[in-house]
């Protein structure tokens, strides 16, 4: 049947669906993914540098770490409007306004004289980057033809994992050797650079460049801001609180849960929505982001243990740790450029289950830890687990994307992106909350064994004592010391028992997503994405 024998509307969703831009695709995956990965950099590189920070701006240490709060909290908020930005004024000029309002508060952040002034510049820079990463994935999709998405998604999954993985490396040593003030300052020739090269490639396609007519729906706005905001606070502050012990802790979260009903019964009825929920009917969209919830719990929770363990029990420096983890990031670009070549030969769903497998297993080696081990005993887990990344990205990305139409995939990305990272928020909350929990009661247990009759424990607490005696302590402070090294020991063990249990459970989770693989619909070899598919297919 003919073009023009069809119904207009199904001719312009044709049109739409066989569009490319006429810049050459890597030439515009260099241009999205140069912002894209400053912005993922950033939002880990200032992690380091937090006491630098607090003490050149005479603040205190929990002052300081509203610099990490507010830009998460603001960066969550732009997310899911990404999409419906976009089609009010259109993916390039967001691109465009989102790397200038990024590069610019960076600048502030470099200058900033106080803590506040840094707060306000850190929310802005949330702002500015938040929609990145949405804004980058669809860009990708829609300019590689259907059969070339594996190695789109390789692309966009290098600086999306490899960037939080080399951040806290990065960010120690430009604090170190420089200043903290540099590694914002850092942004700006990479953002202008990013400027010029959105500015010749990028262009929106046909169905973005007629003009919206649609409401701005504010109030959907206003609570979808409320309850990612609130949402956010409670995960990055409640451990600091101790969780739902404090009042406002149990408001917050009152507050995020009735803003979240709220918004999302509004969102089903509203003609305009500002997040179009319909994409869930999608199974394989619906399947794809829970999965990619639960691997954000893997992936930053691990991410943010290990430097953690190698710095408070094994005497790392920050810079040590940060070349021990760093491997990671070489397994990942090389999972990347394979699962991107395979793609499109491969059941996607087998390199899913792969990858799940491979970091399940990584993952649970780490759980073997001690306080001898040597950076070796690291390295290598690390390099597969980052070698897993890739057959996980890749394709868990192409699956979710696949069935969805090019109109929705602006939506989905956001909607895709939002839940990977408050999943990596709970993770990151759940396992620190854990490893404190296990932490006390690992030394419950092992404080009952400890009994002043105990053999062993007198022998130990009397060889010390002799050692300390020897060194130059009197008898009695020899006795009271060697008694405090004991209890030192007991407290690096309980904290080590209590890692081991967080690497072990992050390990099962990982298993535990490999069933789930299973409920994505077997994808057409040789064409990972039908043009043209409803989400509700």
């Amino acid at each position: 049947m003919a073009t023009g024998s069809r119904h207009p509307a199904e001719a312009v969703s044709i049109d739409h669906a066989h569009w490319r831009p006429s810049a050459n695709p890597w030439a515009i995956a260099i241009s999205v993914m140069t912002a894209t990965f400053m912005v993922v950099l950033d939002s880990s590189v200032a992690n380091v540098a937090l006491p630098h920070i607090a003490g050149s701006l005479s603040a205190s240490t929990d002052e300081a770490t509203w610099v990490l709060t507010s830009y998460l909290v603001s960066n969550a908020i732009m997310l899911p409007a990404t999409g419906w930005i976009s089609r009010r004024i259109g993916r390039k000029r967001l691109l465009t306004l989102s790397i200038i309002l990024f590069t610019g508060a960076s600048m502030l952040c470099g200058m900033a004289i106080n803590m506040p002034m840094l707060i306000v510049a850190r929310i802005l820079q949330g702002l500015g980057g938040g929609g990145m990463q949405p804004l980058a994935q669809s860009i990708l999709l829609e300019s590689f033809p259907p059969v070339e998405h594996g190695k789109a998604m390789a692309v966009y999954g290098t600086g999306i994992v490899v960037a939080p993985v080399i951040g806290p490396t990065l960010g120690g040593w430009i604090t170190d050797s420089y200043s903290w003030r540099w590694i914002f300052y850092i942004n700006l020739p990479v953002g202008l650079l990013a400027l010029f090269l959105a500015g010749i490639f990028i262009e929106d396609p046909p169905y973005l460049r007629t003009k919206f007519e649609g409401k701005v729906d504010a109030l959907g706005f206003g609570l979808m801001a409320l309850w990612l905001g609130t949402l956010q606070l409670v995960l990055d502050k409640g451990q600091e609180a101790d969780w739902f012990e404090s009042d406002w802790i149990r408001w917050t979260m009152a507050v995020s849960c009735a803003a979240f009903v709220t918004f999302v019964a509004r969102e089903l009825r509203h003609r305009e929505p500002i997040v179009q929920l319909h994409i869930f009917l999608s199974r394989d969209f619906a399947v794809g982001t829970l999965i990619a919830g639960l691997y954000g719990v893997v992936l930053y929770s691990t991410t943010a243990l290990l430097p953690l363990f190698l710095q408070t029990l094994l005497g790392y420096s920050a810079l040590d740790s940060g070349l021990a983890v760093s491997p990671r990031g070489l397994g990942s670009m090389a999972s990347m450029v394979i699962a991107g070549m395979i793609a499109n030969r491969v059941d996607s769903r087998l390199l899913l289950a792969f990858g799940f497998f491979v970091l399940g297993a990584s993952t649970l080696m780490l759980s073997h830890v001690n306080l001898g081990i040597g950076m070796g005993s690291v390295v290598i887990p690390n390099i597969l687990n980052g070698f897993a990344g890739g057959f996980i990205f890749v394709p868990l990305t192409t699956l979710t994307m696949s069935r969805l139409r090019k109109q929705e995939v602006g939506n989905a990305a956001g909607i895709y992106n939002l839940i990977r990272n408050i999943g990596g928020s709970i993770g990151i909350a759940s396992a620190t909350a854990f490893l404190v929990r296990m932490g006390q009661v690992h030394q419950n247990y092992l404080g009952a064994n400890l009994a002043p009759s105990d053999a062993l424990l007198a022998a130990a607490a009397r060889g010390l004592a002799g050692h300390m005696a020897v060194s130059g302590s009197d008898p009695v402070a020899a006795q009271h010391k060697a008694l405090g090294a004991v209890y030192q020991m007991m407290q690096q063990q309980s904290s080590l028992m209590a890692y081991v249990d967080n690497f072990r459970l992050l390990g099962y989770l990982s298993l535990f997503c490999i069933p789930f693989v299973l409920l994505f619909r077997r994808p057409k070899r040789g064409a990972p994405a039908e043009p043209g598919v409803h989400a509700g297919e």
